[in-house]
């Protein structure tokens, strides 16, 4: 069986309800947050994993073991979050402020990370997740997330601007008809309330089998 990836964004913070930029800013999850990080150990749990692997930041962690997985689990300093340089802490408003044509996906942050660098990161990640077999979590972060997801599909790093990734959401990652030259995104952004309008209390196997 090729792998199946669940691609699990942390929990609330402050930062991530205030829209500002969060990358190497080590901050805990809102108590929001936690209550979150416990529901999502509530969706998955029908889901045997293989491997658990989560970005060191600690708002990764604390969902990652806030869900249950936390005996489980492995660090991966690649699943960290986009370093954004001098726009770390800064709102996207803020930044355009300044610079009016600024976007993350095409210009990287100064002193920060560089598409081309992000790019390379994520692709080693997948590199890794391709040589594995059976269900594979991953609690990362909301843009990295999104690059990862379009570099699955072989996308340039700028159409990763085109999927939202919110907190505490899931999404998978795998391939058609089990075949490794098809890879598909099969569930993305699901939160917790509702799935094709119908809701559910956990994410089944027979919901995500496309």
């Amino acid at each position: 069986m090729l792998p199946r990836i669940y691609l699990i964004r942390h929990g609330e913070t402050e930062w991530s309800l205030s829209g500002q930029h969060t990358g190497l800013t080590d901050i805990p999850l809102t108590a929001h947050g936690e209550n979150q990080a416990q529901e999502l150990g509530q969706r998955l749990r029908n889901i045997s994993f293989a491997r658990v692997f989560t970005s060191p930041r600690q708002r990764a962690r604390r969902t990652c073991e806030l869900a249950g997985f936390a005996s489980v689990a492995e660090t991966d300093p690649d699943l960290a979050e986009w370093n954004y340089g001098d726009y770390e802490g800064q709102r996207s408003a803020d930044i355009r402020g300044g610079r009016p044509d600024w976007n993350l996906f095409r210009d990287g942050c100064p002193n920060g990370e560089s598409p081309f660098q992000i790019s390379e990161r994520a692709d080693r990640v997948i590199a890794r997740l391709r040589a594995l077999e059976g269900n594979i979590a991953n609690f990362s972060h909301g843009h990295f997330g999104r690059v990862l997801a379009a570099r699955w599909m072989g996308s340039p790093v700028s159409q990763a601007q085109h999927f939202l990734f919110s907190t505490a959401s899931i999404s998978i990652l795998g391939y058609e008809h089990n075949h490794a030259g098809e890879p598909v995104i099969a569930l993305w952004n699901a939160g917790s309330s509702e799935i094709f309008g119908k809701r559910v209390s956990a994410i089944e196997p027979e919901v995500c089998r496309w």
